[in-house]
């Protein structure tokens, strides 16, 4: 591979740095494996004395072990991409977390429930893991202009996708209703419309 092919198509023409590991700062090893292995994240193969999970659907893992970092346990905050808040909350739930109910952020400041409109990156809950690190939960499902490169879009997992098919598919009635007059051309706007959700762009109209 080529100096120019391991570059990003990023206009800036930067390497590409993928966030592959955070560390947490953890009191007790063994109970935090126990609480992580309980969410059903992937426990990955390790040296010894470093534990790591994985999320599902995400390309970047936690560790923790005894001598990994000296930050205060409990001092970590991260936040965890979902796309659909209740769902994701219930499971938590369903695995015997302590989730806050759902809320969603105002003009003032948080308010409780689901933002009304399902805009992306409002709604939100929040649980902490045994030690005290703090995740917030954070639906989304389109993203911020800029924030993906155009033209690409990944899945994590089946879950996603379907819940991405079923919102293009929603989409593309309010569409047909538009133009009067069903839309054989259905899977290139399906794509297009798809694309559009992850990078930012303008939907299809």
């Amino acid at each position: 591979m080529s100096a120019t092919d391991a570059r990003s198509d990023d206009a800036s023409g930067s390497m590409d740095l993928k966030l592959e590991v955070v560390v947490l700062p953890v009191a007790d090893v063994d109970r935090a494996k126990e609480f992580y292995g309980r969410l059903g994240w992937r426990l990955d193969r390790t040296p010894p004395g470093i534990v790591q999970f994985t999320p599902p659907g995400s390309g970047c893992s936690i560790q923790f072990g005894p001598s990994l970092t000296a930050a205060a346990p409990g001092s970590a905050k991260g936040y965890l991409v979902v796309s659909d808040i209740e769902a994701a909350r219930s499971d938590l739930i369903a695995a015997g977390v302590d989730v806050t109910g759902i809320f969603h952020v105002g003009p003032s400041g948080p308010v409780g429930g689901r933002d009304p409109e399902r805009r992306s990156y409002v709604s939100r809950a929040s649980f902490a893991d045994t030690e005290g690190n703090e995740w917030l939960l954070q639906e989304i499902t389109t993203r911020l202009p800029g924030r993906m490169a155009a033209g690409l879009t990944s899945y994590t997992s089946a879950t996603d996708l379907a819940g991405a098919l079923r919102r293009a598919a929603a989409a593309h009635g309010e569409h047909e209703k538009r133009i009067g007059a069903t839309d054989e051309n259905w899977p290139d706007w399906y794509a297009a419309y798809l694309v559009s959700e992850q990078s930012g762009a303008e939907p299809p109209s």
